[in-house]
């Protein structure tokens, strides 16, 4: 069975070239690996693809601020000795290091990002998948979390220029903390993070109590998690959870970022997914039949994110896919099993309770019930499009204490990302040996930089709905610096006490 829906495809060839660093967990060429099974499997042939167009620094400049942008222009590994102080400001060179090419890889990811919600604007596709997007954890002037641009952000705000309501759901193993700072006092988006919490790990925020501010209070949903959680559990709470945002927000587009660090296994993140019950999220979304943009983030053990994300291409186009791996360039890295689909950690312990879940769930659904009717927004004046290319290619916590996403520790070359059987040591730099089964080295002290999540920024106040004496269409550099919140003349009822959890 194939899926009915126009699908378009976003890949820059020149992606997996980047590279963060030696024994940096972040790694490009998973997005590389990821399109080779893609092709490999035939789904290239079901969608339309494209080579993003890089976003310009004043495409950029839309959310984050100018300084910030220009010092991203302008760093690079031979000068960064002379930007001792910027590099401190903004946050860059221990879990965000500079890289000979970062600023054009930031083009390019924000580029299929911002490009895709283009083509959802227009009509001219149903669906868009950009993998080498979803990077949810920059802020508008600080890189944080491996992720520099914030194509979230961006892309959500090109949706709003022709959707009045936008769901944003991010299922990646941290909480989507950038992403819901940006639109935290706006009711056009409802931001709804499902993550691990807790035990200082990144970026030590989400709790379940943090709803939003001002207008845009109980417009972020967070669902904090505890290690271990399986594909059934996940389920149980995320099902409910979406359908009842969908029925209360009625949003006219989804934003869905797929972090694939929520699987069993990855090097950093801690919860027990498979790869079967990751997708289970994306084909739930797509059964609400609105336009959706599909993006990837985290994932740290890059042959297990390139099958995810090969996988939730198919499941997407509603394809059965073999689980028998096709021959690929990249073969060497699926040993000893060659397979698609790999199985949970059946000795992890899932320390979510069918109690903690049941209260959790509804306390979300509860806090979903106090939205009341979602605005209406009147379209004014709209701004320009961001540019696209006119046709496709056929070618290939606590707020003051700083956290770390990555401690330090060496995570190998690509191809020590290989599967290993059970019980296989394998040596790091240091002579520090280590087994590769649990899935759990690398989750250290994680990072997060200070941020001032109460207040708003200009982008906030921008997408105020009517009533809050700031119109929709008003572009944001017309705002004065340091716009705050306008006094609230109609101001909705305070929510009902929620029950405990």
């Amino acid at each position: 069975m194939t899926s009915k829906r126009k699908v378009a495809y976003f890949y820059d060839p020149d992606i997996g070239n980047y590279y963060y660093g030696p024994g940096h967990p972040m790694k490009p060429h998973r997005i590389r690996m990821t399109h080779s099974l893609i092709l490999h499997y035939g789904l290239h042939n079901m969608m339309d693809l494209f080579i993003p167009a890089p976003a310009e620094a004043e495409d950029l400049v839309q959310f984050h601020d100018s300084d910030y942008i220009a010092f991203l222009r302008t760093v690079n590994p031979d000068n960064q000795d002379h930007f001792v102080k910027q590099m401190k400001k903004f946050n860059v060179g221990e879990d965000c290091p500079v890289f000979n090419g970062l600023f054009k890889y930031c083009q390019s990811y924000t580029g299929g990002s911002v490009g895709g919600a283009v083509k959802l604007n227009h009509g001219n596709a149903d669906l868009v998948i950009n993998w080498s997007g979803g990077l949810h954890h920059a802020k508008k002037a600080e890189a944080s979390g491996f992720c520099y641009v914030n194509d979230i952000v961006l892309a959500i705000l090109e949706l709003l220029k022709y959707h009045r309501r936008v769901l944003y759901v991010d299922i990646d193993v941290h909480h989507g903390d950038g992403v819901e700072e940006a639109f935290l006092t706006t009711d056009r988006v409802l931001t709804c993070s499902f993550h691990k919490f807790g035990d200082s790990f990144f970026p030590g925020t989400g709790d379940v109590v943090n709803v939003g501010h001002g207008p845009g209070k109980m417009y972020a949903l967070n669902a904090p998690l505890e290690s271990g959680i399986t594909d059934e559990a996940y389920k149980r709470l995320f099902q409910p959870v979406m359908r009842k945002a969908v029925e209360v927000f009625q949003p006219e587009a989804i934003v869905f970022q797929s972090g694939a660090d929520s699987l069993a296994g990855d090097r950093i993140g801690l919860l027990n997914l498979s790869i079967v019950g990751h997708a289970e999220c994306v084909k739930f979304m797509q059964t609400f039949n609105l336009p959706m943009l599909v993006l990837g983030g985290g994932g740290y053990k890059i042959n297990n994110v390139a099958r995810c994300w090969a996988y939730e291409t198919g499941a997407i186009l509603g394809v059965q896919m073999a689980d028998q791996l096709p021959d690929n360039e990249y073969r060497d890295y699926y040993g000893p099993s060659f397979r698609l689909v790999v199985p949970p950690n059946g000795d992890m312990q899932n320390e979510n309770t069918g109690t903690y879940l049941d209260a959790l769930c509804k306390r979300l659904l509860h806090n979903l019930s106090q939205m009341g009717s979602p605005n209406s927004v009147p379209f004014h004046e709209r701004p320009p499009d961001y540019p696209l290319p006119d046709s496709p290619t056929q070618g290939p916590g606590d707020p003051h204490r700083v956290h770390r996403l990555w401690d330090g520790q060496h995570h190998g070359g690509d191809k020590d990302d290989r599967d290993l059987p059970a019980g296989v040591l394998r040596r790091e730099s240091g002579g520090r040996a280590r087994v590769d089964i649990s899935g759990q080295e690398g989750d250290g002290e994680p990072r997060h930089p200070s941020a001032a999540s109460a207040g708003p920024t200009p982008v906030q106040s921008m997408l105020r709905s009517p009533s809050s004496g700031v119109p929709n269409g008003v572009d944001k550099s017309a705002l004065p610096a340091g716009t705050g919140l306008p006094p609230q003349g109609n101001a909705p009822p305070g929510p009902t006490p929620p029950p405990p959890i």
